[in-house]
C-alpha cells in the first residue's frame, strides 16, 4: 500500500472515532421528536417537553445524586478492606545478614461494630433527601408545563392576531379599489383614494408585525418545548372560552396538599430535624474492629504475623466542635422552617391571584364578544354609508380600526384565561 493511501486511512480513522466517541452524548445534537408539518396538541406538547426540555435532565440528575448518597452512607454498614504492599532494596548489601533488600505486605479489615445510630441516622438523612429531589423533580416538571402551556396559547393568540392583520389588509384593499372606482366617475375626491392607500400600507405594516410576532411565538414554543430544532409544525387552535369553575377555599386546599415544592420543604425540615440528631451523636463513642494479616521479611528470613482486635473510641474533646456541629443544625432548623411558612404565604398569594385574574379574564371575554358583534355592525354600517356615497372615508377608517382592536381584545381575553387557568392550576400543583 502506498504512503498516501496509509495516510489517507489514517485521517478517516481519526475522523470516524472523533465523531462518535469523543463528544459526550449531550453534545450531540437531539434528535427531533416532531415531523415535519404534524399537528400537535397541547398534551403533546407537553409530553415531548417532559421528555426533552434539557431542566428535566438537570433535575433528574439531581435524584440520580442523592440516591448514589444513600449508597454512600450505607457504605458505614460493610466491612472496609485495604492491601498494601512494599519493597526495598540495599545497595551495597548488609555484610553481616547477606541482605539485599525486603519487602512487607498487609491486608487490613475493618468494621463499625457500634456507633449508636449514626450510620443509620446519616443513611435516613439522605433517604429524605433523596424524596425531596423527587418532590423538586415534580416541580421542575409542572413549571416545564405551564411555559408550554403560555407559548403554546401565545401560538395561537398569534395566529389569530395574524388572520386578524390578513383580513384588515383585505378590506382596506376593497374600500382602496371601491375609492379608485368612485373616483374615476366624479363621485369621490382624490383625498379618498389617497386616504385608503394610507390606510392600506399602514395594515400592511401590521401585517409585517403580526407574521413576525408569529414567528417569534413558534420558537418560543419549540424552545419551551426542548425541541429548537424541530421542523416547522401545527398545534390544535384550542383558545376559546369554557368556564373553568373554582372557588378560593377549595382551591387553597388543593395548593397545600397538591404542590410538589410544599412538599420538598417539609422533607428537608424532617431532613433538618435529623441533622440535629446526627450531631448530637458525635458525643457518643464507636465500637469497631479491626483484623490485620501482615508477610514481610527479606530474601533469606521471611515473616507472617496477624492480629484481631476490637476498639473503643470516646471523643473527649474536639475543641467544642461537637457543640457548634450541634448549634449549626438547630439554626438550619429555623431557616428551614421559616423557609416552609414563607412559601406557604407565597402559595396563598399566587392561588389568590391567579383566582382573580381567572375571574377578571372571565369578564373581559363575555364584554369582548359583545363588542366585537358591536364593531361587526359599525364596520357594515360605515362600508354601506361610504358605498352609497353619504359616507366618508374617515368614517370607513375608523371602523375598521374599532373592529380590528375589538377583535384583538377579545382574543387577548381569551389568552389571558386560558393563561389564568394554567397559572391556577399550577398554584394548586395539578396538572
Amino acid at each position: 500500500m502506498k504512503k498516501s493511501a496509509v495516510f489517507l486511512l489514517v485521517i478517516v480513522s481519526v475522523s470516524i472515532f472523533t465523531t462518535v466517541f469523543a463528544y459526550p452524548e449531550s453534545a450531540k445534537p437531539a434528535a427531533s421528536l416532531i415531523t415535519a408539518g404534524e399537528v400537535v396538541s397541547l398534551e403533546r406538547a407537553v409530553d415531548i417537553a417532559l421528555r426533552s426540555n434539557p431542566l428535566i435532565a438537570a433535575a433528574m440528575s439531581n435524584t440520580d445524586i442523592n440516591r448514589s448518597r444513600i449508597g454512600q452512607a450505607s457504605a458505614a454498614y460493610y466491612p472496609q478492606i485495604d492491601l498494601s504492599a512494599g519493597a526495598n532494596r540495599f545497595s551495597p548489601e548488609s555484610s553481616s545478614s547477606k541482605r539485599n533488600g525486603e519487602y512487607t505486605s498487609n491486608a487490613t479489615l475493618r468494621q463499625n461494630i457500634y456507633d449508636f445510630g449514626k450510620t443509620s441516622t446519616q443513611v435516613n438523612i439522605q433517604e429524605l433527601l433523596l424524596e425531596s429531589s423527587t418532590m423538586d423533580f415534580s416541580n421542575v416538571s409542572q413549571q416545564i408545563t405551564v411555559a408550554v402551556k403560555q407559548a403554546y396559547f401565545s401560538v395561537l393568540q398569534a395566529e389569530k392576531n395574524r388572520d386578524l392583520a390578513l383580513d384588515v389588509v383585505k378590506q382596506f384593499q376593497e374600500h382602496l379599489d371601491i375609492a379608485i372606482d368612485m373616483f374615476k366617475v366624479g363621485l369621490k375626491p382624490k383625498f379618498d383614494v389617497t386616504k385608503a392607500e394610507v390606510d392600506l400600507g399602514n395594515a400592511r405594516l401590521g401585517l409585517i408585525k403580526a407574521e413576525n410576532s408569529l414567528k417569534l411565538s413558534r420558537v418560543n414554543l419549540k424552545n419551551a418545548m426542548g425541541q429548537p430544532e424541530a421542523p416547522d409544525f401545527k398545534i390544535v387552535d384550542i383558545l376559546s372560552f369554557k368556564k373553568y369553575e373554582l372557588a378560593l377555599p377549595e382551591a387553597v386546599d388543593k395548593a397545600f396538599a397538591n404542590r410538589p415544592d410544599l412538599k420538598s420543604l417539609s422533607i428537608k425540615h424532617k431532613a433538618a430535624e435529623r441533622n440535629i440528631e446526627l450531631a448530637q451523636k458525635s458525643y457518643y463513642p464507636s465500637v469497631t474492629g479491626s483484623a490485620t494479616y501482615t508477610k514481610a521479611g527479606d530474601n533469606l528470613t521471611p515473616d507472617n504475623s496477624w492480629n484481631v482486635g476490637a476498639a473503643i473510641t470516646f471523643p473527649l474533646f474536639s475543641g467544642f466542635l461537637t457543640k457548634y456541629q450541634v448549634e449549626e443544625a438547630r439554626a438550619s432548623l429555623r431557616v428551614a422552617q421559616a423557609n416552609q411558612d414563607t412559601l406557604r404565604q407565597t402559595i396563598l398569594l399566587e392561588v389568590q391571584q391567579a383566582l382573580l385574574n381567572l375571574h377578571e379574564a372571565e369578564e373581559r371575554v363575555s364584554i369582548a364578544e359583545l363588542t366585537v358583534k358591536q364593531a361587526d355592525e359599525n364596520l357594515s354600517i360605515a362600508k354601506g354609508r361610504y358605498n352609497t356615497g353619504v359616507g366618508s372615508p374617515i368614517e370607513v377608517t375608523d371602523a375598521l380600526t374599532s373592529y380590528s382592536n375589538a377583535k384583538t381584545a377579545h382574543t387577548a381575553a381569551l389568552y389571558d384565561y386560558k393563561i389564568a387557568q394554567a397559572n391556577i392550576e399550577k398554584a394548586m400543583g395539578v396538572r
